[in-house]
């Protein structure tokens, strides 16, 4: 009986790694697909390539013990030789949907991490949930708002593929004692009255000041509005619709309204193909935006995303319901929604604050 460690080039220069495994006259194979090795173009993907050769080895030698033992526990046993960091950045590079950024993101804390434990090498073998717990930590001081909470969602939903892969004989996170803890960070939202004060404030981008009003009364976010074309709107019959950026995978088309102040932005309407909005960056419409506001005399911090805000805030404060400005903004649920109400309530208060009087 024996496992040998094969190497197969790809046509793309990548090269697989794989176990022919001999046993009781039998001969089997196991692909190591997360454990890939790149095209060594440069010097850190030389560096990856052995370090991911290292846990291949690693596996190699836990089969043999195994197969010695008569215990072929195919993967949990060699499991807790795989180094963590290198298991997730492979999962990471197969990811396929759209929070494929934020996964990457919470590898790369993780791995800082574990810079500053000094345990760069972690394997699935020794991870802890005290360890884990740490992490949390971790993410708690290093992040805003949801930040921790989002970032620990993603983290856990790792972990638990490995175990439902057998990488992990059990599912460490059912050990974890605590969780990460968020809270959204209160956004500024402009009031109709700031809005048309806005309006009649001049800007060094009439285009961006065009397209940011529009998105005040429409909703729209900055990768819609940037990517606007004619063929989305119907001026006869005052509609948009589109399927917004953040939502192509599940492909749902959102309708919305144009009342005239979202038509007399939009003028003359250009060839089907044409963008609506001659727009810069997104830093460089933000910049605009920012100096804008500041010039206007108005004291909130304002960005792209605050303008949809706004447009969700004012319609709960103009007694639109939750359902119909749910769809309108193109939520997948009211909960989404919930947080303009909020800020709505918030608002309300403020104004009859203002009528307070000494007695």
């Amino acid at each position: 009986m024996s496992v040998i460690l094969r190497k197969r080039k790809n046509a793309n220069g990548t090269t697989t790694l794989m176990l022919i495994i001999y046993h009781d006259g039998k001969r089997s194979y196991e692909r190591l697909s997360h454990l890939q090795l790149a095209k060594p173009s440069n010097l850190t993907d030389r560096e990856s390539n052995k370090e991911l050769l290292q846990s291949a080895e690693a596996i190699r030698l836990a089969r043999t013990i195994e197969l010695e033992n008569t215990n072929y526990d195919l993967k949990s046993e060699a499991g807790k030789k795989t180094i963590v960091t290198i298991w997730m950045q492979r999962y990471v590079d197969t990811y396929g949907k759209k929070d494929k950024r934020n996964m990457q993101g919470v590898l790369n804390r993780f791995s800082d991490f574990l810079k500053i434990e000094k345990a760069t090498g972690l394997t699935f073998g020794n991870i802890t949930s005290l360890l884990i717990e740490d992490f949390i930590d971790y993410l708690q001081n290093k992040s805003t708002g949801e930040g921790a909470k989002s970032y620990y969602s993603r983290f856990k939903k790792m972990l638990k593929y490995a175990f439902r892969q057998r990488i992990m004989d059990k599912n460490i996170i059912d050990f974890v004692g605590k969780t990460a803890k968020g809270k959204a960070g209160k956004k500024d939202a402009l009031t109709l009255e700031e809005i048309k004060i806005l309006a009649a404030t001049t800007t060094e981008s009439s285009e961006v000041k065009r397209a940011a009003l529009f998105s005040t009364v429409t909703g729209l976010a900055w990768v819609d509005v940037k990517a606007l074309t004619w063929n989305k709107i119907k001026l006869v019959g005052s509609m948009m619709e589109i399927v917004r950026a953040k939502q192509k995978a599940e492909n749902v088309t959102v309708s919305i309204p144009l009342n005239s102040t979202a038509l007399t932005l939009l003028g003359k309407a250009g060839k089907p193909m044409a963008k609506v909005f001659i727009l810069p960056t997104a830093n460089g419409a933000n910049k605009t935006l920012k100096a804008w506001v500041k010039r206007a005399s108005i004291d909130k911090k304002i960005t792209w995303h605050n303008l949809r805000h706004s447009y969700g805030t004012n319609l709960i404060l103009n007694d639109v319901d939750v359902v119909t400005a749910s769809k309108l903004l193109g939520h997948q649920s009211l909960a989404q929604t919930n947080r303009y109400v909020n800020s709505a309530a918030e608002l309300k208060q403020k104004a009859t604050d203002k009528l307070n009087f000494e007695l």
